[in-house]
């Protein structure tokens, strides 16, 4: 089992032969956002047999990167996310499958449980439409838990069942976080909460707005740490595997 930090909330999850990549992001720029840390991610990173997406804002659910994918990869996206982002119907080549909270998806030997998330799932800045934001749990030979972009609620470690890895995201690509976010503080008491063997760090320290580099540079280069010292202190129990972009790790897994 292996898990690899491509930067952002985007990671390939090797479990039992299969590979599943999430929110994938390959772009140098995006908006008004510019890759300061780590090199967009190389071809390889788009080879998987499914990709998990959390929700639609376009750091997450990204077309462009999504057109590199091979044809035939099963692509998991919220309920209504094809109505709501109509570029999605020109990947028509790709298997996409629109899943919501409690639904569960083969993939090989892997099953993949979709588990709620707090944050707004609309694909933003345009139209109304609703779909919500997710997480998964991908349980093979481990259980890892992709919390997606979340904050921290009050049922998120019953969601999420028993699991062995908690990718989590600790920061975000601008100088303040909302209440539907965590950072390296909420992050490590939702750590504590899902008290997995291992946890990785990650949607921090990839993305910034242009412009914005003297704007609280802190909140761009400290979460992972941050979080490696209050993941400490909450869940010392926990070991947190604070990667550089590109990193892979094979993580502790208790059965």
């Amino acid at each position: 089992m292996e898990i690899t930090w491509w930067g952002h909330a985007t990671c390939t999850v090797e479990d039992s032969g299969v590979r599943l990549l999430t929110d994938p992001v390959f772009a140098r720029r995006l908006a008004h956002l510019r890759r300061r840390r780590g090199a967009p991610p190389p071809a390889r990173a788009a080879v998987a047999d499914a990709v998990l997406v959390s929700h639609l804002h376009a750091d997450h659910l990204h077309l462009p990167s999504l057109a590199r994918l091979a044809a035939g990869t099963k692509l998991l996206v919220p309920r209504g996310a094809v109505r709501a982002v109509p570029g999605l119907r020109r990947l028509a080549r790709l298997d996409v499958v629109e899943v919501g909270p409690g639904d569960t998806e083969k993939v090989g030997p892997v099953t993949v449980r979709v588990v709620p998330a707090l944050h707004d799932g609309r694909r933003m800045p345009v139209g109304p439409r609703r779909s919500p934001a997710l997480g998964f749990v991908v349980d093979g030979r481990a259980r890892t838990y992709f919390a997606g972009d979340t904050g921290l609620f009050d049922t998120m470690a019953e969601e999420a069942g028993p699991v062995d890895v908690a990718l989590l995201p600790v920061g975000g690509w601008g100088p303040g976080l909302g209440r539907h976010h965590l950072d390296a503080t909420r992050a490590a008491e939702a750590l504590r909460r899902l008290a997995p063997a291992s946890a990785v760090p990650v949607h921090y320290g990839t993305y910034w707005p242009i412009g914005l580099d003297a704007v609280r540079p802190h909140e761009f280069h400290s979460p992972g740490d941050e979080f490696v010292r209050k993941a400490a202190v909450s869940a010392p129990g926990v070991r947190v595997h604070l990667l550089d972009h590109g990193e892979s790790v094979r993580p502790e897994v208790r059965r």
